[in-house]
């Protein structure tokens, strides 16, 4: 889907400070020209980065998120015909490469984190912060809602959702409340489920993390299929990409970095450029305290398993 066949309002709103721009592009080397895709295209900082960083790059910038691409469009206007944007969730950019006529890539981005714009805006639904409607899509035009996830699921199916994604040892009960506030009417919005988990696990912050951050966190990643997106997208960065052709995902927390490391393990395919992951300066960290979780770690793409290498060990 192209710009024109997406109906969006006249100025767009959205809003992301991109974490490690610098480290991404010496990742990425654009220097060395070609096609590139920013799968997470948010705020179009990396975009933008990218594209300025070399005249001879051609970037697709694609996002689930349509607000998204619409900023990205309005972005990255000034750079012309070497940018462009589509409305696309991951196992949709081959689609989409294909219908530009673009079959090989020399690089692809992913920031797998959720954007400051969707968390600050309460009609997203994925902030407890304050009153919205339990939404949590990445693309509001389609797709299950978190409410909608919630009435579907068993008490026990929900609980393996908040414990397997959320990572939260007191999913049983958090479950059972959640299911006991929707019986009794009172799960209509974000506030109302997170009452609905502090009643389950108590008022206490852990570390200054509100106790509801790992429910929400859960049932935000199983409504938009993050994970299995993120295995697709690896998948299509391995097929995609030419050989020497470079490979960069920033994620924000463990499930999705186990995922990114195990894939950049696979020695047939990918030769890792770091053996631990690139974290973020002190100086960035000062401005922008939400890149302290990101992780980035990138590989080339290798046509044949490379030679024995000892200092390719076990990493971080």
């Amino acid at each position: 889907m192209t710009m024109a066949a997406i109906d969006f309002e006249a100025e767009p709103v959205f809003t992301h400070v991109s974490v490690m721009p610098n480290e991404v592009v010496e990742a990425l080397d654009p220097s060395r020209g070609g096609v590139f895709v920013d799968a997470t295209a948010g705020g179009a900082g990396h975009s933008a980065a990218l594209l300025a960083a070399s005249p001879d790059v051609r970037l697709i910038a694609c996002d689930r998120d349509p607000l998204a691409v619409r900023t990205a469009q309005t972005r990255l206007a000034q750079f012309g015909a070497r940018a462009q944007c589509v409305h696309a969730s991951f196992d949709q950019i081959p689609e989409r490469l294909a219908a530009l006529g673009i079959t090989q890539i020399d690089g692809i981005l992913a920031d797998l984190g959720v954007s400051s714009q969707q968390l600050a805006d309460a009609e997203r639904g994925m902030s407890f912060r304050a009153s919205g409607p339990l939404d949590m899509r990445m693309d509001p035009t389609r797709g299950e809602t978190a409410l909608e996830l919630i009435e579907r699921l068993s008490q026990d199916e929900l609980a393996n959702v908040i414990y397997e994604l959320g990572e939260e040892r007191r999913s049983r009960r958090v479950a059972r409340c959640i299911k006991q506030a929707l019986e009794a009417g009172e799960l209509k919005d974000t506030l109302e489920l997170r009452r609905a988990v502090v009643r389950a696990v108590g008022p206490r912050r852990l570390g200054g993390v509100d106790p509801a951050t790992k429910t929400f966190q859960a049932l935000r990643i199983a409504v938009n299929g993050e994970l299995d997106q993120l295995i697709r997208l690896l998948d299509i960065a391995k097929n995609l990409l030419v050989p020497g052709g470079v490979a960069a995902f920033i994620s924000f927390h463990s499930l999705e970095d186990r995922l990114v490391k195990r894939a950049f393990l696979d020695r047939s395919s990918w030769q890792r450029m770091h053996k631990k992951p690139v974290l973020a300066g002190e100086t960035e960290l000062a401005e922008n305290p939400r890149a302290r979780s990101a992780k980035l770690r990138a590989a080339l793409r290798v046509e044949a398993e490379p030679p024995s290498d000892p200092s390719w060990g076990e990493e971080a």
